[in-house]
């Protein structure tokens, strides 16, 4: 299940206002509740048995810091068949612009999937207005997942990446 699928999952929950939906595709299953004042309160992520784990982090309502995130409970199975709950925090884009994963085109990435974190420590940058703003963490943690690519434009509060919190 890509990022644009479970956006647009997002938006039909937040459009019909439901209080809870649930789906399975595929060998996953996604199941997303939400409080009284409609915001995601939890989003479930189950493998079943076979497939391989990829972890989907679903966003709650944006913080009041200068990088929104949010943390989301995700179960996937553990050694043995058992199922395990992770908690991932999905850092989003605090401003529209243009989103570069290195500092130089020719200069590796500031982070990739599998990369551990420390709180502070610079994401990316969003170039706006000819301004490189720096994205720091708010966690300590392994990169798990970055879901948009270098040069590509980002609007506010759009996913970039999802840590495991340590």
């Amino acid at each position: 299940m890509d990022v644009n699928l479970l956006k647009q999952i997002l938006d039909l929950v937040r459009e019909h206002e439901l209080s809870e939906f649930e789906v399975e595709q595929e060998g996953l299953r996604l199941k997303i509740r939400k409080d009284t004042a409609g915001v995601p309160l939890a989003a479930t992520v189950a493998m079943l048995p076979g497939t391989a784990p990829v972890p989907a982090p679903m966003p709650g309502h944006a913080a009041a810091t200068p990088v929104a995130q949010a943390a989301a409970p995700a179960t996937v199975p553990g050694a043995g068949g058992n199922v395990e709950e992770i908690e991932l925090a999905v850092v989003k884009s605090p401003i529209v612009g243009t989103f570069y994963r290195s500092p130089e085109p020719a200069a590796p990435p500031f982070v990739d999937v599998g990369s551990v974190v420390k709180k502070g420590q610079v994401l990316c940058i969003i170039e706006a207005m000819k301004l490189m703003n720096e994205i720091d963490s708010e966690y300590d943690g392994e990169v798990v997942s970055v879901y948009v690519e270098t040069g590509q434009p980002v609007q506010y509060g759009e996913l970039l990446f999802a840590i495991r919190r340590a």
